[in-house]
């Protein structure tokens, strides 16, 4: 190989195959400068070693950080929502219990503009939960399989809720034993990127599944 056909490739190669080659020149890797990554001067290898080493910890810390943010943030949500199903289940007043979907999941969200809206109950209801549900909006919330995360405008709920919403959520409830419709939970939001089609929504069916076991109390027996 001549000097003219050497590359920096080649020099690369050489030095993974060859790991002894520092120790047999301990002289040249000493004397080796590099160029420092941010000022006009150059470095030793060894302190540019020590900077990568650096910037490799610090980006491992902010990784830590927001591992250990997002922890946090996952067990408030799970006492909060621990607190929530433990008040629904000491409730004995099942009437009560579509107030208690709509108030605490509005504060587990911070969002207060959430609905509720059931159908095929017995109990006597007020009518801010029973009325304004459409067939056309029942046929919607049966064809839903998950739960339905996108803009409000043109959405066949978006009324339920207040003027200024831009994007919903909406949670068909159902029974857990027979999977009948009863009703369906509407979140909404003035931030038109808080809930988008592309949004995971495994959370919103936990919710789903948990408010709509709770709400089967108020239907008639599943045939």
């Amino acid at each position: 190989m001549t000097a003219h056909s050497l590359t920096a490739e080649d020099v690369a190669i050489f030095l993974r195959t060859n790991p002894s080659f520092f120790q047999e020149h301990a002289d040249i890797f000493a004397d080796l400068r590099v160029p420092h990554p941010h000022e006009a001067r150059a470095i030793s290898l060894g302190e540019r070693q020590i900077m990568v080493l650096r910037a490799k910890a610090k980006d491992l810390e902010w990784k830590l950080s927001g591992l250990v943010n997002n922890a946090s943030g996952n067990e408030k949500i799970t006492r909060t929502l621990t607190a929530w199903c433990a008040r629904m289940l000491a409730e004995p007043d099942s009437a009560k219990l579509p107030a208690l979907v709509v108030h605490h999941l509005a504060d587990l969200f911070g969002l207060p503009d959430t609905t509720l809206r059931l159908w095929g109950i017995d109990t006597r209801l007020p009518d801010n939960i029973t009325d304004d549900v459409s067939d056309e909006t029942k046929q919607w919330v049966e064809s839903l399989r998950t739960p339905y995360c996108g803009p409000a405008k043109d959405s066949l709920v978006a009324s339920w809720l207040g003027p200024d919403i831009q994007s919903i959520a909406a949670v068909p409830l159902r029974r857990p034993e027979a999977g009948a419709l009863l009703g369906v939970l509407v979140f909404g939001a003035a931030d038109g990127e808080r809930f988008t089609p592309d949004m995971g929504t495994a959370f919103l069916e936990i919710l789903g599944e948990l408010a709509g076991a709770a709400l089967t109390r108020l239907a008639p027996p599943a045939p």
